[in-house]
């Protein structure tokens, strides 16, 4: 046990062991002896020393991460006096100190925005004391480059912290029951009071930089104008009305500013502040500029009215124009990205009438132009930068048939450039790639994926001029194609640049065809789609006769896009039959009508399975094609007709259980049985023999499996690859057949006579989640009620037997996994959680199937409910809270199994021992504030069972005549009442979000709300006096009143009828609610309440 004096020798013997090590077992030696340093009584003293005097900038590092840890710590929070301490002596160090290393800096800085964001609602002597934040500042700015520097940080990093949800520890720890609610009542009242300052004192220095000489070679200045950048950035990217928890969402963004910031946006100096600077700094420095302006372009409307807008964009404009004239320094790949995005504001901010009226339109449309041109010629600069630019002509296509402006937009001459620059260069880059073995940008399918949806919209405009182009592209390839083909002495270098080449002609044409929208679209354009179609289907007849000898695998993805698109335009009932493209079809290829190009779509479906079988993303695409194909009208197909008849592996070579397949490859199967499945059904009816032929191949699976089990040596390899392929197929068939008949034929097939052999495989292989995941999926599918097809006749014990297998299934497997003992966190989900979670949605399919009256089994002493009720807690024992809310499949199968329990299986939660249930109340708590609202909403509904169960205890038992209460109710009872802060937390909860957060399934918020108020009226009208004490003076009485609203005329009962009442009086609370507090700045400080 390490002394607690440790001395300042010994800790900074440990800072450098830390940090500067190679040594693995002595860095963690060294870490666990500084995480009981941490945790000792006189680490605040201790840090100050080692501030002090500490030698090395290590320990300098070490003292203020640990007072980070100290001023954020919950459990037993520093006094405010020494918070206020230790922020001056932070201020005073650096001050003094303003050549310290750059990390020790950056860590004292982040020390400084800690205390200030935790403390930023703490008063003395009615000053909130940690809220003169530019105070702090200015004397570090009207002194040497270095503490400008410091000063400018410490408005960065605070701004930064406070706009952060997730950076302070405040969060992670078990008390802080609304960490987000807290955050936003700091955030919003910084953004109140000290916001609009710190952006107005980042500009004023900017002015005052860009008008001196700057020497940016000298590191200090460069320095200054850097941290300056970053804080006007800061500023301008601070969460102004707490939506923006997404990063991804970037393009859709408008930045909200504040109407007390008019003036600031008004005045175009701001703006040409900012384009001034671009223009006077290095490259270095100017992709932070940009950024700037992506946020200003990025204003919400509603700050200006039109003339003013019109007015800022034409400024935006002119900036913009003076940049594409000034190109130089966009060569520099950031300054590049930065502008790209910004020139996509243009128009996901502004619409095609505003910009058109702007004075130099024509010349900057003109220069947006040519500037896209070049940057699609040029593909191997900065291709991820492209997305912006396509999507700015993606969305300036779209708006051409609403414009009303009477100025031209010109769209119809610069579109089509972009869109010949687009093809020509993804066609020309295709001999380049191959020739110098650079990355394909063909590998990359989602971001292909991406430019072409912004092309299909693109190339819709002015179609004529696309068609032709693709038409003349196409030609050209395909010809050279079939000569090199046809030629003996071809090079394959040549062959694969025309397949390149082709292959990306087949996305496009796919693309545009997608494009397509009904409602503009002409007679013409259908013909042209025709004369594109008909060249991919004769491309697909040539590539496909060659298969048995070679085959493209890039150019067939492209072929199923192609198809993929042509389905959800061309096929399908609202399609007109007379379109013209399928006359043009009929005219080149004689195809007459809509069933001749599905036996086309067909046939490439089964020659794929025949020869790409052994490729996985061939054969996952063709079969998700065949399962989005509309099913009646193919049935009458003779190709379709075959394939039902010769499911097996000599036909279709991925059903093959060959060895050097991964078991998990075999996830196909699934979507060809669904496939195959709904074709089945569609003649079925009640035709037993068809039924059991089309099982044969299945049935001969099953018997093999049987007969290996039944020897003590079998090869277990085959084994399981026999039946893991064997129950895929089979849940693909469950999932299809959704009719009730269809559905007993299956389950006649295969009950009893196979589920022992998968209750055996769980048995022999539950450590092997490869082989239990698909057994343990398809008897959950098996037992879910889809469409009431589980109805059993009324002799039938069917419904209970099969609850037997499941209560078996789920107990074998939960006792045997529970023995696999410590699982490395990196591998939990995969082999222990991912299982549990199906036990727990096959328990709830089965609880909520109404196929099983399970008041059966206790009265005739069978214990198969029991058992997977207990298997189910011990389970969940097994599982930390973290872990229900991290990994999403599990959180939605726990919450929704947990739901129906609450609801029909009250007793047995009652009688479940206090560390359980309050367990199972803390995992509902923490669930109430998760993201998911599928979860959130579980989480209330169980909530609400819950409090409707003691609230009808609680009645019973006042009654005169009451009966005594059962056993467990009262233990249950009693457990409540020795823990009523768990009510009353979620009560606090549950109120909170409805008041202060953007609460999205308010009707389910409010069901358990009445219940919690019922039972704990002192705590309620506690609840509401701090809630009300904690607005300023002048709204007290309308808050008041709201709270008086929100009862009345509401009973002390949980009739339906009141309920509904409750309901809709909390609709117009949290209106009213909100409107008052969007007039103050005050939030509520629920933490009174909480201590």
């Amino acid at each position: 046990k390490m002394d607690h004096v440790v001395s300042l020798a010994q800790l900074e013997i440990l800072c450098k062991q830390l940090y500067e090590t190679t040594d693995t077992s002595t860095r963690l030696q060294a870490e666990k002896a500084l995480v009981e340093f941490t945790n000792s009584p006189d680490c605040l003293s201790k840090c100050q020393l080692l501030l002090e005097r500490g030698s090395s900038s290590y320990s300098q590092l070490l003292a203020a991460t640990c007072l980070s840890k100290l001023v954020s710590r919950t459990s037993n929070p520093l006094p405010l006096e020494q918070r206020i301490d230790i922020r001056n002596y932070v201020l005073n160090y650096l001050a003094t100190r303003p050549k310290l290393a750059a990390f020790v800096t950056q860590a004292l800085i982040q020390l400084y925005a800690r205390i200030t964001k935790l403390g930023w609602f703490d008063c003395q002597k009615e000053d909130y004391v940690f809220r003169n934040v530019i105070v702090d500042v200015t004397r570090f700015l009207q002194d040497s480059v270095e503490h400008c520097i410091i000063g400018v940080t410490i408005l960065s990093q605070l701004t930064n912290e406070i706009n952060q949800v997730s950076s302070s520890t405040l969060f992670h720890d078990a008390d802080t029951t609304h960490p987000l609610t807290k955050h936003r009542k700091i955030a919003s009242s910084f953004r109140d009071s000290s916001l609009f300052d710190i952006f107005t004192l980042s500009c004023n220095l900017l002015k005052q930089a860009s008008g001196k000489n700057l020497n940016l070679n000298d590191e200090g200045q460069h320095g200054l104008l850097m941290q300056l950048l970053k804080l006007a950035h800061n500023c301008l990217n601070f969460d102004f009305i707490g939506t923006s928890t997404d990063e991804s969402s970037d393009d859709l963004c408008t930045v909200q500013i504040p109407t007390s910031w008019r003036s600031a946006f008004l005045d175009s100096s701001t703006l040409q502040l900012f384009f001034d600077l671009y223009h006077s700094i290095p490259p270095s420095l100017s992709p932070l500029v940009l950024s700037c302006l992506v946020q200003i372009a990025s204003v919400r409307r509603s700050l200006f009215n039109n003339a003013e807008r019109a007015k800022f964009l034409s400024h935006l404009v002119d900036g913009v124009k003076r940049i594409l004239e000034n190109p130089q320094s966009l060569s520099d790949p950031n300054n590049y990205h930065e502008f790209c995005r910004l020139l996509a504001r243009l128009k996901s901010n502004y619409q095609l009438g505003e910009l058109v009226k702007v004075e130099n339109y024509p010349e900057v449309i003109r220069l947006i132009a040519n500037f896209t041109v070049t940057s699609l010629q040029h593909w191997e600069f900065a291709p991820n930068s492209v997305h912006y630019l396509l999507s700015l002509w993606q969305r300036l296509a779209a708006s051409v048939p609403y414009v009303k402006a009477t100025e031209p937009h010109m769209l119809e001459t610069f579109t089509p450039e972009v869109t010949k620059a687009y093809i020509t260069s993804r066609l020309e880059s295709v001999h380049i790639i191959l020739r110098d073995g650079l990355e394909d940008p063909l590998d990359d399918a989602g971001l292909v994926q991406q430019q072409l949806d912004q092309l299909s919209t693109i190339g819709r405009c002015e179609y004529e001029k696309t068609c032709a182009l693709l038409v003349q592209l196409f030609d050209q390839s395909a010809q050279s194609y079939q000569e090199l083909l046809q030629s003996t002495n071809s090079s394959s270098m040549d062959i694969a640049v025309q397949e390149g080449r082709l292959t990306w002609l087949v996305y496009i044409i796919g693309a545009v065809i997608g494009g397509r929208v009904s409602f503009a679209s002409t007679d013409e354009q259908d013909a042209m789609d025709g004369e594109l179609v008909c060249r991919v289907l004769q491309l697909m007849n040539l590539t496909d006769s060659r298969l048995a000898q070679a085959g493209n695998e890039k150019l067939e993805l492209a072929m199923l896009s192609f198809f993929e698109q042509f389905r959800k335009i061309y096929i399908g009932d609202q399609v007109q039959k007379s379109s013209k493209l399928y006359r043009r079809l009929s005219e080149v290829l004689g195809l007459n009508d809509e069933t001749m190009v599905l036996s086309v779509f067909i046939g490439k479906i089964i020659t794929n399975l025949k020869y790409w079988g052994q490729c996985e993303p061939i054969t996952s695409k063709t079969l998700q094609l065949l399962n989005d194909l509309s099913v009646r009208k193919l049935v009458k197909l003779s190709a379709v007709q075959f394939m039902l008849n010769n499911h097996t592996s000599e036909h279709f070579s991925f059903l093959g259980v060959n060895n050097q397949s991964n078991l998990s490859d075999m996830r196909c199967r699934t979507t060809f049985y669904t496939a195959l499945g709904r074709l089945l059904m569609v003649d079925l009816g009640e035709d037993e023999d068809q039924f059991e032929q089309f099982m044969l191949p299945l049935t001969a699976a099953f018997e093999a499996v049987a007969q290996m089990f039944s020897t003590n040596t079998f090869n277990e390899q085959e084994a399981q690859r026999t039946l893991v392929g064997l129950v895929r197929d089979l849940r693909g068939i469950a999932f299809a057949f959704n009719a009730k008949t269809s559905f007993m034929m299956l389950f006649d097939w295969i009950y009893p006579s196979y589920i022992p052999i998968l209750q055996r495989a769980i048995e022999l292989w539950y450590h092997v989640p490869a082989c239990t995941t698909p057994v343990l999926k398809l008897m959950a599918e098996l037992v879910h009620n889809r469409s009431q097809r589980l109805q059993f006749d009324v002799s039938s014990p069917n419904g209970i037997l099969l609850f037997r297998e499941t209560s078996k299934m789920i107990t074998t497997y939960g006792n045997r996994i529970l023995t696999l003992g410590e699982v490395p966190k990196d591998q939990v989900y995969a082999l222990k959680l991912k299982g549990i979670s199906i036990c727990f949605s096959m328990l709830k399919a089965v609880l909520s199937g109404n196929y099983v009256n399970f008041g059966v089994f206790r009265l005739y002493g069978d214990d198969a409910l029991d058992n997977a009720l207990q298997t189910f807690i011990k389970l969940l024992l097994s599982i930390p809270h973290s872990d229900l809310l991290d990994y999403p499949k599990l959180s939605q199968s726990y919450y929704s199994l947990l739901e129906v329990l609450t609801q029909d299986h009250m007793n047995f939660i009652a009688s479940l021992e206090p560390h359980v249930v309050l367990y199972i109340l803390s995992s509902i708590s923490e669930g109430l504030t998760a993201l998911d609202t599928m979860v959130c909403t579980g989480c209330c509904s169980s909530l609400d069972h819950i409090v409707t169960y003691l609230f009808k205890q609680l009645s019973r038992s006042t009654k005169k005549r009451a009966a005594p209460m059962a056993q467990e109710s009262d233990r249950f009872f009693h457990i409540m009442q020795q823990h009523p802060e768990m009510i009353q937390q979620m009560l606090s909860t549950v109120l909170n979000i409805i008041i202060f957060e953007d609460c999205r399934n308010q009707w389910s918020m409010s069901r358990p709300l009445l219940g919690l108020i019922l039972l704990n009226e002192k705590y309620f009208a506690d609840l509401r006096n701090s809630i009300v004490n904690s607005q300023p003076p002048e709204k007290q009485q309308a808050m008041h009143l709201c709270f008086e609203n929100l009862m009345e005329g509401i009973e002390r009962n949980l009739l339906t009828k009141n309920r509904d009442r409750f309901t809709q009086n909390l609709s117009v609370f949290r209106r009213e609610v909100n409107d008052s507090m969007k007039n103050s700045t005050y939030g509520v400080n629920s933490n009174d309440m909480m201590s």
